[in-house]
């Protein structure tokens, strides 16, 4: 049994889709928001396979789909939008989303994305599979230090040369919690974990 949250902040739509899926036999839908703090309850109380958000009620959007996946990232989102897939799916994949669906869809189309994703695959359009590919392979010919904002590229030189995260926190006039997050996040895009390895990374290429 697929296990469903659903969140719309259209009461006629979520009357609508609710009873599409229930009328299937093999998908529960377990809980049903209409905003996204709604939605971030049921998340916490409901266990669930998949959760279907509508992109666009209030206080919806990219922030509550990255909240949702960060509080289950087991959870397979499946983005519910009126906006064109090639306009924000590859930014919904980004916050962790499993695949999109346009509001335009049939109700056969939006029942089989939602088996789809709780079957783990990506549910995709062939033109956003495509505009995904070439995401990948531009970024995969990017130097990793490249991929790195103003301010982590910063944080990055600073630890290759040895500083710590007190050193760059005052140098840099930031908390120690706001540097030690740069290092994360610029050790998670670089595909390092260790400080050592940014200093060689460094050496080898005359970032010092």
């Amino acid at each position: 049994m697929i296990r469903v949250l659903f969140a719309d902040d259209h009461v006629v739509v979520r009357q609508g889709v609710e009873r599409l899926l229930s009328s299937c036999s093999d998908i529960d839908v377990v809980g049903v928001a209409g905003s996204g703090p709604e939605l971030t309850a049921l998340v916490l109380r409901h266990p669930a396979d998949v959760c279907l958000l509508d992109l666009g009620m209030p206080g919806g959007g990219l922030e509550l789909l990255a909240s949702v996946h960060r509080l289950r990232p087991g959870l397979r989102i499946l983005v519910l939008s009126a906006q064109a897939e090639e306009q924000v799916a590859l930014r919904c994949l980004a916050e962790g989303a499993a695949g999109y669906v346009e509001k335009t869809a049939t109700s056969q189309e939006l029942v089989d994305a939602v088996r789809e994703v709780a079957l783990g695959r990506p549910h995709l359009t062939s033109t956003t599979a495509a505009q995904l590919a070439r995401r990948m392979t531009d970024e995969a010919s990017v130097a990793p230090h490249e991929r790195l904002s103003r301010r982590e590229y910063e944080v990055f030189r600073r630890l290759a040369s040895g500083e710590t995260l007190t050193e760059i926190a005052d140098a840099l006039g930031i908390s120690v919690k706001t540097a030690s997050t740069y290092r994360t996040r610029l050790l998670e895009k670089m595909g390092f974990s260790r400080n050592a390895e940014l200093t060689r990374y460094a050496l080898e290429r005359g970032l010092q």
